[in-house]
């Protein structure tokens, strides 16, 4: 799998940092690329377009959206 920035990516796996929880499934953005390392820093926003956290992930961390994907509100 290719990621690159200005990605959309999901999130494999619940996520917690000090400032921030998110749930699988959580869409994000690839905002930047580490070098050649799988390494990524992702931003996550809320409907409106606040940014809710930016967060460092690995490639294994993410999977590309789909066509069978949705937005849903909660």
């Amino acid at each position: 799998m290719k990621i690159s920035e200005l990605d959309n990516v999901a999130l494999k796996h619940s996520v917690s940092d000090d400032e921030v929880t998110l749930s699988a499934g959580t869409v994000g953005t690839v905002v930047h690329k580490y070098g050649k390392a799988n390494v990524f820093e992702v931003e996550f926003m809320d409907a409106v377009g606040t940014t809710v956290g930016v967060v460092t992930l690995k490639a294994s961390d993410l999977r590309p959206l789909g066509e069978d994907d949705m937005f849903y509100a909660k």
